[in-house]
């Protein structure tokens, strides 16, 4: 999974061992990633028995939806209205409340 990444890929490993975070940090870090020049952002949902440790510590953040198990079609319903909210929020819409 890790090698058919492009160079310089922001990795979010979506993990429930990792930190959850508000909907507005969420736009921070996606703010940030920008203001770096970051062009990438790749969201790595893991197998049912979670990501490897390689995974992991080549991670650039571990983010948490939950501490409970989730299956993959839920997950990317998660990430996909989170990012949605992230993108509303970066540009001071009303949706994220």
């Amino acid at each position: 999974m890790l090698a058919s990444l492009p160079p310089a890929t922001v990795k979010v490993v979506l993990d429930s061992g990792g930190k959850q975070i508000s909907s507005e940090e969420l736009a921070g870090r996606i703010s940030a990633w920008e203001q770096e020049g970051r062009k990438v952002v790749a969201f790595l949902i893991g197998g049912p028995t979670g990501h490897s440790s390689e995974v992991l510590t080549q991670a650039d953040f571990v983010l948490s939806f939950s501490r409970m198990t989730f299956t993959h079609d839920m997950v990317r319903l998660f990430l996909m209205e989170q990012l949605y909210r992230a993108y509303t929020i970066k540009a001071g819409e009303k949706y994220h409340k």
